[in-house]
């Protein structure tokens, strides 16, 4: 835990040795609410599910911090957080740079792993699909997707007309939240769906969440509200 230095205000005898006693106030002030914005900075970065997340958002509230301790001579401070500036830089270098190997496990509908999965992630699926519950008779296209042979997630969905697939659900664990997920479903994966006949993907965005990582992995909205995601001709891939 970081704790901020107390700062000396001059006393009455001391103000009259300087002329500029307001500016040097407001100075101080300045100085300490660039150290409350620091402690909220890293405060909202513990609340974090997201791991890149809260590298990004500690790494701004670390970096913030050391500055304020520079800016008032507090040494053990400005050296602490500029040493967590260092190791959020090098976990983000670690994120961004590193290959995981991606696959994906094929289940069928009545998996008992997959009810317990739904069942125990069910109040966050909720937030990114709201009123979802699930049907095993729906579920044509059924997998877990694994990241380094973890859950990294799981995606359900159906066959809609000839060449549609209908996304049911597509929900990542927290820790897997990178868009990389998304990425390898519907670029890494797409020559497999392109040969079961499938030439787009389709999905409702209900939250905005949801909605932003939609088009993050190359979904397009459509006049009706649905978001959209052709595959290319399985020649030109």
């Amino acid at each position: 835990m970081v704790v901020e230095p107390k700062i000396n205000y001059f006393n009455q005898s001391q103000r009259e040795y300087y002329p500029n006693y307001n500016f040097l106030i407001m100075e101080q002030n300045i100085l300490e609410y660039i150290g409350f914005i620091a402690s909220m900075i890293i405060a909202a970065s513990m609340t974090m599910n997201s791991i890149l997340k809260f590298r990004w958002i500690n790494l701004i509230g670390a970096f913030t911090f050391a500055t304020y301790g520079f800016l008032i001579n507090a040494w053990p401070v400005a050296l602490l957080n500029g040493f967590i500036v260092g190791v959020d830089v090098f976990y983000l270098l670690r994120i961004y740079t590193q290959k995981d190997l991606f696959d994906i496990l094929e289940i069928r509908g009545d998996n008992k792993y997959l009810l317990k999965f739904l069942d125990y992630h069910n109040k966050e699926i909720q937030e990114y699909f709201p009123g979802f519950a699930y049907k095993p008779q729906m579920n044509t296209v059924c997998f877990f997707v694994l990241r380094n042979t973890n859950v990294a997630g799981i995606f359900l969905a159906h066959r809609q007309g000839n060449d549609t697939l209908k996304v049911g659900l597509d929900y990542v664990v927290p820790q897997y939240r990178d868009y990389r997920n998304g990425k390898f479903l519907y670029q890494g994966l797409q020559e497999r769906f392109i040969k079961e006949g499938f030439h787009r993907v389709i999905s409702v965005g209900i939250s905005k969440k949801h909605k932003k990582y939609l088009k993050r992995v190359g979904f397009k909205k459509t006049k009706d509200g649905l978001f959209v995601k052709e595959f290319p001709k399985l020649s030109s891939l």
